[in-house]
C-alpha cells in the first residue's frame, strides 16, 4: 500500500495540472494580499479603527476562502476521479493486480497517495495566503491551525467520494458528480440555517440531512468559525444571523467530527467492496 501511494504521489507531481494549480494559488495569494494592503490603506484613511478594520479583513479573508473551497473541491474532485477509473481503463490496474497484490491495498494505496496531495495543497495555499494577508493587515485569526485543518479534510472528504465513484464510472462523469455533490450540500447547508433563523424545523432538516449524507457543509462551517474573531461572534449571536452562509457560532460538533471520519471509512470500505466486485 505505502509503495502504491508514493508511486502515486509521484505520477500527481508530474502531472501539469497540479503545477497550473499550485502556480494559480499562488497568483491569487499575490492578488489576494495586495488587494488586502489596499483596503487596510484605504480604511486607515477613513479614519477607521483597528478593530473595525480587523472586522473587515476577516469578512474578506472568509469570502476568499469560499472561493479557494471551490478550486479546492474541483482540485480533490478530478485527482481522485481517475484514480482507479484510468488504470482499468488503460490495462495498468490488470497488470498490477495479476501480481500479489490486493485490491485493497491497491485502492488504498492510492486514496493513501492522492491524500497526501490534498492536504499538502490545501495547507501550504492556506497557510501561505494567512500570512500573507496578517503581514500587510496586521491580523490573523484566532488560531491558524483549525480553518486549515477543516479545509483539508473538507478536501478529502471529496476526494474520497471521487475515489469510490471512479472504481465504476469514468473520471469525468465522477468529477462532475462530486462538484455536483459539493455544490447541493451548501445549498442545503444555506436552507437549513434558513430553516434555523425562522424556527422551521422542517427546512432545518434540510440542512442536517445533507450534511449527514456529505459532511463538507459541516466541515466548511468550521473553516468560517476558525477565521472569525470572537468580537464577530459575541457580537453576532445567533438569532437571524445563523441564515447567513458565511457566518458560524459555533464550530463543527464532536460527534460531527466522529461521524465525517466515520463517513470517509464508510465510503472507502464501499471502494474496496466495488473494486473487489469487478470483473477486471
Amino acid at each position: 500500500m505505502i509503495t502504491i501511494a508514493v508511486l502515486t504521489i509521484g505520477e500527481a507531481a508530474r502531472r501539469k495540472v497540479l503545477w497550473v494549480l499550485v502556480a494559480l494559488a499562488l497568483l491569487a495569494v499575490g492578488l489576494t494580499t495586495w488587494g488586502a494592503d489596499r483596503l487596510v490603506a484605504l480604511l486607515h484613511d477613513q479614519g477607521q479603527s483597528e478593530v473595525q478594520v480587523k472586522l473587515v479583513i476577516s469578512q474578506v479573508l472568509i469570502f476568499i476562502a469560499f472561493q479557494f473551497t471551490f478550486v479546492l473541491s474541483m482540485t480533490a474532485a478530478f485527482l481522485g476521479s481517475p484514480a482507479i477509473a484510468s488504470d482499468l481503463e488503460s490495462g495498468i490496474a490488470q497488470a498490477l493486480l495479476a501480481r500479489p497484490l490486493r485490491r485493497s491495498a491497491y485502492l488504498l494505496g492510492r486514496w493513501l497517495g492522492l491524500s497526501v496531495v490534498v492536504v499538502a495543497y490545501a495547507a501550504g495555499s492556506a497557510f501561505v495566503a494567512l500570512g500573507a494577508v496578517g503581514w500587510v493587515s496586521d491580523y490573523t485569526p484566532p488560531s491558524l491551525l483549525e480553518p486549515v485543518a477543516y479545509l483539508a479534510f473538507q478536501a478529502l472528504v471529496l476526494m474520497s467520494l471521487a475515489v469510490l465513484l471512479s472504481t465504476r464510472l469514468s473520471p469525468i462523469a465522477g468529477g462532475a458528480i462530486c462538484v455536483v455533490a459539493w455544490g447541493l450540500a451548501w445549498m442545503s447547508g444555506v436552507l437549513g440555517d434558513i430553516g434555523s433563523a425562522l424556527d422551521s424545523s422542517g427546512v432545518a432538516a434540510i440542512g442536517d440531512l445533507g450534511r449527514v449524507l456529505l459532511p463538507t457543509d459541516g466541515l466548511w462551517r468550521g473553516v468560517i468559525y476558525g477565521l472569525e474573531p470572537g468580537v464577530v461572534i459575541a457580537g453576532v449571536g445567533n438569532g437571524p444571523a445563523r441564515a447567513n452562509p458565511f457566518f458560524a457560532s459555533e464550530p463543527p460538533s464532536p460527534m460531527f467530527l466522529a461521524w465525517s471520519i466515520a463517513w470517509v471509512a464508510i465510503v472507502l470500505l464501499l471502494a474496496v467492496w466495488q473494486l473487489r466486485r469487478r470483473e477486471l
